[in-house]
């Protein structure tokens, strides 16, 4: 169970560390420049949609597996015995014989 869970969250908490790397490092914002503070928003945004994107986004699934022929002997003759008249000379006597088909 811990295997399944530790890519999970090292991506969290490599997002976290990205996050508050790029929070703690940002410059002030000045009263009177809302050009910046929109540029903010929008790049910050923008950069939230790559992080979700990548952190979401589905592995690959595995190559197609190919089964090589194996080689299967044919099944054995299906044999039966069954009765037959033969003339001895003196009488008919009825013997089995072994048919296959």
């Amino acid at each position: 169970m811990p295997a399944l869970l530790g890519r999970p969250i090292r991506t969290f908490l490599a997002l976290s560390v990205t996050a508050a790397t790029l929070t703690a490092v940002s410059p002030p914002a000045r009263a009177g420049d809302g050009g910046a503070v929109a540029a903010g928003i929008l790049g910050g945004t923008a950069l939230g949609f790559v992080a979700g994107a990548a952190a979401a986004s589905a592995p690959p699934p595995p190559p197609p597996v190919y089964y090589a022929p194996v080689y299967a002997a044919p099944p054995p003759p299906r044999c039966w015995y069954q009765p037959l008249e033969v003339w001895t000379g003196y009488a008919y006597v009825i013997q089995r014989v072994r048919v296959c088909g």
